[in-house]
């Protein structure tokens, strides 16, 4: 069953319980919200209050416990994890602190690598067009070792919009970036973001970056809430 893709995001009552030596520890208390089409929402708190674990979750990395998340209509709750790997493939796009780059492949291979997955047409193309768009049209050449922090992640951001993602997450993207790279970096990411009028959901320890979204959202100990300290909405179910 689908649901109408009203929201590109919508969830009601997901929750996360994993087993520990101890018993079931509850990562995530039920949590509902919805993302318009074209949104930008921050998801703020300390490291262990469960941020990226929603993450994963609206994502299609991990499964619920409990409760619904459609993904641009996509029912992830109820799909298998290839299911969850084909809507990923056809409507998500990532950005990892880490970089998350192949080492064995130029930076013109790497952002080239999800659009060749996809089955799309002049995948070389397009990767040259990207690499452009990020201002290293001259590094495309180049292994991840041989390039900077900041160089590998603006690759990074080009491989994530090659697909023309409806939905970009970003789990703490400038987080291994220096002042400097950071700001090139989080001006890229949104300029090409607003461009491609994708919905981005990022996680970040960074006021600055999260003050640049249109939503503020708090993790405490497993509860989403506003950052004005009000709860997160919870709408029925539709």
């Amino acid at each position: 069953m689908s649901q109408s893709p009203e929201y590109v995001i919508k969830t009601r009552d997901v929750t996360k319980v994993v087993d520990t030596t101890e018993g079931e520890l509850q990562i995530l208390q039920p949590i509902s919200i919805d993302v318009n089409p074209g949104e930008t929402v921050a998801i703020v708190g300390a490291s262990g209050s469960g941020k990226s674990t929603l993450l994963s979750l609206l994502a299609g990395l991990d499964e619920v416990s409990s409760g619904e998340i459609f993904l641009d209509g996509a029912p992830l709750h109820s799909l298998d994890e290839e299911g969850r790997a084909q809507v990923r493939g056809e409507k998500v796009g990532f950005i990892f602190q880490s970089f998350m780059l192949v080492q064995s492949l130029t930076a013109l291979e790497n952002i080239m690598l999800p659009a060749e997955i996809a089955g799309l047409e002049a995948p070389r193309e397009r990767a040259l067009e990207a690499l452009q768009q990020v201002g290293l049209e001259h590094r495309g050449g180049h292994y991840p070792n041989q390039l900077s922090g900041g160089e590998q992640q603006r690759v990074a951001i080009a491989r994530a919009f090659i697909t023309q993602p409806r939905i970009l997450f970003a789990d703490e993207p400038t987080g291994n970036l220096d002042a400097s790279n950071s700001d090139k970096v989080e001006k890229l990411l949104f300029d090409l973001n607003r461009e491609s009028d994708t919905t981005l959901i990022l996680v970040t320890h960074d006021p600055s970056l999260a003050q640049k979204c249109d939503r503020q959202l708090q993790m405490q100990a497993g509860v989403l809430t506003e950052i004005n300290g009000q709860k997160a909405p919870q709408r029925e179910a539709s």
